[in-house]
């Protein structure tokens, strides 16, 4: 379960930056059962920043990926960014996704994350279609409820 107080080491560092790149490689991949080594069983996604729906669960992220969600075939995280405080661990990272013929898609990904028996999992991602400032960010800080 989770750590306290949330106090992160260079290993955890490592891991946690470690996580968008899992994801994007799960997605691009197209190999859902990878998901797991991203997101907690219950994991909330909330999709409606980019105007599609909230995933409720690892179940339903792997169906949604499956099912509904439009893949780019390659995406590349950038400006990776981890914090912690007393209250939680949230990692931030933009995402720039290549959807051929030239075309890019980009987001910005604002994730909150507990340290499992099995590593550093997201249980509640929140996107967006444009950068917010931090201070402006649903998840910042548990300003959201959960």
């Amino acid at each position: 379960m989770m750590i306290l107080p949330y106090s992160l080491t260079t290993a955890d560092r490592v891991e946690i930056h470690e996580l968008p790149g899992r994801y994007g490689d799960a997605i691009d991949d197209r190999d859902w059962t990878r998901l797991d080594t991203v997101f907690t069983q219950d994991a909330v996604f909330d999709l409606t920043g980019v105007g599609s729906r909230i995933c409720n669960g690892l179940d339903d992220i792997k169906a949604f990926m499956e099912l509904e969600a439009a893949h780019p075939r390659t995406h590349m995280m950038t400006n990776i960014y981890a914090e912690s405080d007393e209250h939680a661990v949230e990692l931030r990272f933009r995402i720039v996704a290549l959807i051929g013929k030239g075309l890019t898609s980009t987001g910005s990904y604002y994730d909150k994350l507990v340290k499992t028996d099995n590593g550093w999992r997201t249980y509640h991602r929140c996107v967006s279609s444009r950068r917010r400032d931090k201070r402006e960010a649903e998840v910042d800080r548990l300003g959201i409820a959960l």
